[in-house]
């Protein structure tokens, strides 16, 4: 596989929304804070992170506070990247936004890493984020972006877009294990990067924040361990329990040291379920599950004196199962258009290895300004973005003449939907997760190399799928009404631009307006997903298949959704190089009551006979899998 020279950008995730005050320097009431200076420095530490998980060059010895050192890289580690800074102390405005996306178009890169999004989904044509990368898309920039952090309810996944390759969060085989051993012998796991361990075999007594709450606070604070709510005389020397939220995760270990604990145990509560995170902490600390910490709460009610201590190792690989969901990453359904299944796929986004600017602090964190490190963990669907943009880089390298839409075609297609201990992906409770979680499955960069065949989304498509809406705006006009009084000048100029931001055209190649029609419906692009959200009686979709392999015969396997009968017609497809075949995918309702809130199943095309792979002389059997949605209720 050669290195890629592919050019990327990575960017910023805000999920409290894109909206935001600028600082002008008419107000002179005030000093910008270092984010809002015009500089390449990154004074956040995200930007360097995502930037270096896309990009990164390769680099012996880099871990984390010394846990899980070896060697990283970003998934295309000899491409160019650039950084455009369109985030401010503030957040994220759209226009902003909007500017860097242009300019990086106008700059030639090729990939769009963009772990940014807003609060919520809104219509493609009147937000400036989703008609900009549609530009992009049209200059033939492949366009990659997070699903946001507001899981696991469902329909909170945002960037849903058709051009946008939107992914989602699943852990790796790698955890960082802390441990609490308490009452001689009962032991719970936990994660955390702390930087200090209390001594092996040496107990400490242990107190729960509820019990140790100072004069005049009520213990709902000092169960969260909020600041000033614990009362020295009642902490000192102790291992106290805090309950996860309101405050960040390790500010809580702040509050403990300050009141003079010598380490804590972080427990979730019932809504935070068993989803963990490895922080760099500034005591002694393990952030538990709650099922685990149910445990460690029977024993503090059982005693009148309880001891524990607590320890952590070295990274753990190999673990059980993975990939799993992680609980933050949004759900589907698509809330604007449900006919298209987001998100598109999950990538490793818990726990990530990457470079940090030694600009600031490893938490973020006033209080934590001391400490500089030259690669942090970190979690988040702004961390599995830029996975999925390196591997779209070297494919973008090693297939040239390929469309955005075929690489993405190719990731999605290969993905797998089976974690490693042979069972399908989970969600962070331990259910079964579903495309509404995964999208087409978790990535298989590998596979991706190979696809055999792949969904051409073309600009046509895109054409029929928007006049298939049926929309009545002018988004030109939304655009420019939308721009602030006062904005100060920008890179690009969008009076200009934005009249060549949404231009649609025909199969010939043409302008078109949507009046000219039909164009069909939603469910009819050829996207490498199939949904349907209103199935009443009967309903067919239509795709393409285009062959990027060698002359071969496809036949069609389908894994029907309950209560639906899916009908795949041909359901043999013979290719020649390059040749592209259609088909469809009849859906019938055979029990709408199973189906009537979704129902999931696939058809995946395989070639029995397999095919030059890699150009190797091996013959290898492609699988080129589709996920379908169904649901009989409407609304």
């Amino acid at each position: 596989m050669s290195c890629t020279r592919s050019k990327l950008v990575g960017a910023r995730f805000f999920s409290a929304g894109l909206q935001a005050e600028l600082w002008l320097a008419g107000d002179r009431g005030k000093l910008p804070s270092k984010e809002d200076l015009s500089s390449p420095r990154d004074y956040v530490g995200h930007g360097a992170h995502t930037l270096s998980t896309a990009g990164g060059s390769l680099v012996r010895g880099a871990g984390a506070f010394g846990h899980g050192t070896g060697v990283a890289a970003g998934g295309a580690p000899r491409a160019r990247v650039a950084a455009y800074k369109a985030c401010y102390a503030a957040g994220c405005s759209d226009v902003d936004v909007l500017a860097a996306v242009l300019a990086a178009v106008a700059d030639g890169v090729h990939v769009l890493s963009l772990s940014l999004g807003p609060e919520e989904a809104s219509d493609y044509l009147s937000d400036p984020i989703a008609i900009g990368t549609f530009f992009a898309a049209q200059s033939g920039v492949a366009v990659v972006c997070s699903t946001g952090n507001s899981g696991p309810r469902p329909g909170t996944v945002t960037n849903v877009a058709p051009w946008m390759f939107t992914v989602g969060a699943s852990t790796m085989d790698r955890d960082f294990p802390a441990y609490v051993t308490f009452g001689g012998s009962l032991t719970i796991q936990g994660q955390s990067l702390g930087a200090s361990t209390l001594p092996l075999g040496q107990a400490y007594p242990i107190v729960s924040g509820e019990n140790a709450n100072a004069a005049n606070q009520p213990t709902s604070n000092s169960s969260l361990c909020l600041a000033g709510s614990l009362d020295p005389a009642k902490v000192t020397g102790k291992i106290v329990v805090c309950v996860r939220g309101e405050n960040g995760r390790v500010e809580k270990g702040l509050v403990v040291k300050q009141a003079g604990g010598v380490g804590m145990v972080l427990c979730n509560d019932a809504g935070s379920g068993d989803s963990v995170v490895a922080d760099p902490h500034l005591v002694a600390a393990a952030h538990c599950s709650y099922s685990q910490c149910a445990r460690l709460f029977n024993y503090l009610h059982s005693t009148d004196n309880p001891l524990g201590y607590i320890s952590a190792t070295d990274a753990s690989f190999g673990v059980k199962p993975a990939p799993a969901m992680a609980d933050f990453s949004s759900r589907g359904p698509n809330a604007v258009t449900p006919q298209i299944l987001k998100p598109d796929i999950t990538a490793p986004g818990v726990g990530v290895i990457a470079a940090y600017s030694g600009a600031v602090s490893p938490t973020d964190l006033p209080f934590d300004d001391r400490r500089g490190v030259p690669y942090n963990i970190m979690s988040g669907t702004s961390m599995s973005c830029p996975h999925v943009a390196g591997i779209v880089g070297l494919l973008r390298t090693k297939y040239p003449s390929w469309s955005p839409a075929m690489i993405k075609s190719a990731i999605m297609t290969t993905a797998t939907t089976v974690a490693n201990d042979g069972n399908p992906i989970q969600d962070d409770t331990g259910a079964e997760a579903t495309p509404f979680s995964y999208g087409s499955g978790h990535v298989n960069p590998v596979e991706a190399l190979d696809p055999g065949l792949v969904y051409d989304t073309t600009l046509a498509d895109y054409t029929n799928f928007l006049c298939s809406l049926k929309l009545t705006h002018n988004p030109v006009q939304d655009l420019q009404v939308s721009l602030p009084v006062g904005l100060p000048n920008l890179l690009v100029n969008l009076s200009v631009t934005a009249n060549l931001l949404l231009p649609l055209f025909n199969a010939a190649g043409e302008p078109c307006a949507c009046s000219q029609g039909p164009y069909g419906r939603p469910e009819d692009m050829n996207y490498p997903s199939i949904a349907v959200p209103c199935l009443s009686g009967s309903t067919t979709a239509r795709r393409r298949l285009r062959n990027v392999g060698a002359p071969g015969k496809y036949r069609v396997t389908v894994t029907e959704p309950a209560g639906v009968k899916v009908t795949v017609a041909p359901d043999e497809l013979g290719f020649g190089v390059g040749e592209e075949k259609e088909f469809t995918v009849k859906l019938d309702v055979a029990d709408a009551e199973a189906a009537s809130n979704y129902a999931f199943g696939s058809i995946v095309w395989s070639d029995a006979n397999g095919s030059n792979a890699y150009g190797s002389g091996m013959s290898k059997a492609h699988r080129v899998r589709s996920p379908i949605v169904v649901k009989t209720k409407c609304g």
